[in-house]
């Protein structure tokens, strides 16, 4: 029987806004209901709204999907591929982008883990519409908890981890499966006082109800788990605290979640938890739409682990990889797409689709990711660069000449400050053959110059010089740029100006 836990966490919500707490980015008289018609974290106005106002009142006209890391480490690429997939599904669809940092493990999680993370998303170009702590959220878990333990849908245990496992052991044994058989059901007030008595703290089962458990998966189809198969969940731990599971339920009813996008490894979790969300949610509201993607494992298919760095997004940002490539690669990688450089976030999401996603691992390569990277900057305009050519004093008339004229000729963006080196510093020019420039240089044309200056000079000296081809480029370019190869001169000539260009023909 469904409880109707929207109202019943009103006493819970005053408590959360009581002076000093509450949920970031919330204030105190802003209720997630406006929250999601007002636009999230970017709501201006505020408007007074009673404590039991709730998003559960609110006819959803659009998805709100949450990414939902412990702030135990920063990300690695493992992580960002489904932050990217809610976001992006937000974006096609209108809908809000919640990020919910798992905090309860006091002793692992640190605030500058979490700083860190969303520095490492803002970098990939996810920027949440709302934050919210687990940490600062205790007193809505605790009352759902009552909740559960006044409809006897959660029961105290006893057992310690050696009883568990050594009850395991002779199931397996017998060929029965390891599920905890309920033994704590059984136990009278009596026993449990002897128990208590004993110094033993109970831990807290969730009582699952019998049957089968299916939905219809935006990645995998139609998915059905018996809910037999399963131990009743253990949702408080012995010292009071709580596992992932009903703080996770709870805030997606909270915060009106509609669609919950992870990873494969959650498949089995999804039947405990739609079941718990049907204990705690309002009569008649649907569980979220599930989506359960393919994992990102390394190019020779390894785990990922954020708590060894690999492929951090902190160390990918600076080894010189464009965001957009990682976001691309991220998300398209282990789909039916090809692997292709997008101009924005907003483009990715207007191309890709959930159902695009294969059901087998993703092999990330990062051997991939200077390439892509090459290939998105070759497509940003200038306006897509300005800013970050200013920071680099790549300013005045010649900054979007430069930039058209180098973009395709970039690894990293770096590298456009050996090129403007090139048009508007001193470089070392290779001379490898002084009768040539010579030559070339008496043929040099006068300002003004424009795109049509090389060709005209280089027509001009092949004429007078017999070379062609190689011998005719290669000694001019290697004059003037003091690379071997580069961007196209016609377009680097008028950047770099007849004094420059005269100066490193003759040497001088």
């Amino acid at each position: 029987m469904a409880l109707e836990f929207a109202f019943d966490l009103a006493v819970a919500r005053r408590r959360l806004r009581r002076p000093g707490v509450g949920q970031r980015n919330i204030p105190p008289d802003i209720s997630f209901r406006s929250w999601q018609k007002g636009g999230g974290a970017r709501i201006l106005s505020r408007r007074a709204v009673a404590p039991e106002t709730s998003c559960r009142s609110f006819v959803m006209t659009s998805p709100i999907v949450r990414f939902a890391p412990s702030p135990t480490g920063r990300i690695h690429i493992g992580n960002a591929r489904p932050a990217l997939l809610n976001y992006l599904y937000a974006q096609a669809h209108n809908g809000r982008f919640v990020l919910r940092f798992d905090d309860t493990d006091f002793a692992r999680s640190s605030e500058e883990f979490a700083r860190g993370i969303e520095v490492d998303l803002a970098w990939l170009g996810v920027i949440p519409d709302l934050t919210v702590r687990q940490s600062q959220r205790v007193a809505l878990y605790e009352a759902a908890a009552e909740l559960l333990k006044d409809a006897g849908l959660l029961y105290p245990c006893y057992e310690t981890q050696e009883e568990l496992e050594k009850r395991r052991k002779l199931q397996q044994a017998r060929g029965l499966p390891p599920v905890y058989d309920r033994a704590a059901l059984k136990l009278a007030e009596a026993d449990r006082a002897r128990l208590e008595a004993e110094g033993r703290t109970p831990h807290w089962r969730f009582k699952l109800e019998a049957g089968t458990v299916s939905w219809r998966d935006l990645v995998r189809g139609a998915c059905a788990i018996d809910c037999a198969s399963l131990s009743d969940p253990v949702l408080v731990r012995e010292d009071g605290s709580f596992l992932y599971t009903l703080p996770s339920v709870v805030d997606d009813i909270d915060l009106g979640i509609t669609h919950v996008i992870r990873g494969e490894d959650h498949v089995t979790n999804t039947a405990v938890q739609i079941r718990l969300f049907e204990a705690l949610a309002p009569a008649g509201k649907a569980p979220p739409v599930f989506a359960h993607h393919n994992l990102l494992v390394g190019s020779s298919g390894e785990g990922l682990s954020k708590r060894t760095g690999s492929l951090a997004i902190a160390a990918l940002r600076e080894e010189g990889y464009e965001a957009l490539a990682v976001a691309a690669l991220a998300v398209l990688t282990g789909s039916s797409d090809s692997v292709h450089p997008v101009r924005s976030l907003d483009e990715l999401a207007r191309e890709f689709d959930l159902e695009h996603l294969s059901r087998n691992a993703a092999r990330f390569d990062p051997a991939d990711l200077g390439p892509l990277t090459h290939r998105t900057l070759a497509l940003f305009d200038y306006e897509a660069a300005r800013e970050r050519l200013e920071a680099h004093d790549i300013v005045g008339f010649k900054a979007e000449p430069f930039w058209l004229a180098v973009r395709g000729n970039l690894s990293t963006f770096a590298d456009v400050l050996d090129w403007w080196r090139v048009v508007e510093g001193e470089i070392e020019p290779i001379r490898e053959d002084e009768e040539f420039l010579a030559q070339a240089l008496a043929l040099l044309p006068d300002e003004p110059w424009d795109e049509t200056t090389w060709t005209k000079w280089t027509t001009e000296a092949k004429a007078r010089t017999g070379r062609k081809g190689k011998a005719l480029f290669h000694p001019l370019r290697l004059a003037l740029t003091g690379a071997e190869t580069g961007p196209e001169l016609s377009l680097l000539m008028p950047l770099i100006g007849h004094a420059r260009a005269a100066a490193r023909l003759s040497g001088a």
